[in-house]
């Protein structure tokens, strides 16, 4: 049976640029190590997620694909306020409930102020498997 996610890799053209992003927006603690291989890897964490940011040439077009993280309203606001300080993109959603921002690599990541566990209990699973407790 899996556990939780170990971490995510994002592929990013200056990952110390991307960490103070999320340093500036959520205090996002920023680790560096060199791994075996003498490669420097820098990580950072969110919302008690491990993310590594790994450096190299990248383009990407935006998608809907897209990390999101609960947050409260006034976490939302709150980032928010600074996005638009930074002159970063913000997209409201669902009736300002949710906010979408993209990073330097247009990654896209959401704050969500709806509680999904509580919105997807009621819920029958699809395939037999079992609803988790987490």
């Amino acid at each position: 049976m899996l556990k939780s996610i170990s971490h995510v890799a994002l592929v990013v053209k200056d990952p110390a640029r991307t960490a103070a992003l999320f340093q500036d927006l959520f205090s996002a603690r920023v680790v560096q190590r060199t791994d075996d291989e003498g490669h420097l890897e820098t990580f950072l964490s969110l919302g008690g997620t491990w993310f590594v940011l790994v450096a190299a040439p990248v383009e990407r077009p935006r998608t809907g694909d897209h990390i999101a993280f609960h947050a409260t309203p006034e976490i939302l606001e709150a980032t928010r306020a600074k996005l638009q300080a930074m002159g970063r993109e913000i997209i409201s959603a669902r009736s300002n409930k949710s906010l979408y921002f993209f990073d330097y690599d247009d990654h896209v990541f959401e704050l969500d102020t709806a509680d999904i566990d509580k919105e997807l209990t009621s819920l029958s699973s699809v395939g037999g498997g079992k609803p988790s407790a987490s």
